[in-house]
């Protein structure tokens, strides 16, 4: 009778995979995530030179996250310099200003990363294109938020007088959704407890 229960429950599992998770990502913690993992410098993410380059950098910061027609909208402040050093005084172009970045997001290798990324901005000039197209082009190829290692870090956090360690043996994002209030992770994922 166990044997035959046994076989029927082998057979149960290998008929009817286990489904797929969903991890909703609210946009305020995905804020707090994406300052974590890539506004590291003063809050500040430079995407070119660093905090010591006088006159040479750019760098964003104040991201703020959301959803826009099923697009993942972020709005940030851009602060940037393309000029020379000429006796102590920068020559040459640059600007701050608020720009929005609307971007589809895709799972790549557990991973969340951007498709058919656009840069907007209130204000235009030449220098103002000129980093839109590269923040267009940079955003959709280095912008990439590791959900492995976070579903890891809150999958596997030790419980208050737990006599129990959970491990996360396995996991697969096997895909993205943006609602008005979250990013929705598709997730399949294997905890083991010990």
């Amino acid at each position: 009778m166990l044997w035959s229960a046994a076989r029927w429950s082998v057979a149960f599992f290998l008929v009817f995979p286990a489904a797929a998770a969903d991890l909703e990502l609210r946009y305020g913690a995905m804020e707090r995530i994406i300052a974590e993992q890539l506004f590291t410098q003063d809050g500040r993410r430079y995407v070119r030179g660093t905090a010591a380059a006088k006159c040479q950098f750019a760098y964003l910061e104040a991201p703020h996250i959301g959803a826009e027609n099923g697009r993942l909208r972020i709005v940030a402040r851009f602060s940037g310099r393309s000029a020379l050093d000429v006796f102590g005084r920068c020559v040459g172009m640059g600007d701050s200003f608020d720009l929005t970045i609307l971007a589809s997001p895709v799972s790549r290798k557990n991973s969340v990363a951007m498709d058919d990324v656009s840069v907007t901005t209130v204000k235009d000039s030449y220098y103002i294109r000129r980093v839109r197209s590269a923040l267009t082009q940079a955003f959709a190829k280095d912008f990439k938020m590791d959900v492995a290692d976070q579903a890891k870090k809150l999958l596997e956090q030790p419980r208050e007088n737990a006599t129990y360690k959970q491990e996360l043996a396995g996991f697969n994002l096997t895909g993205v959704r943006v609602t008005p209030e979250a990013l929705v992770l598709e997730v399949e994922f294997k905890l083991v407890v010990k």
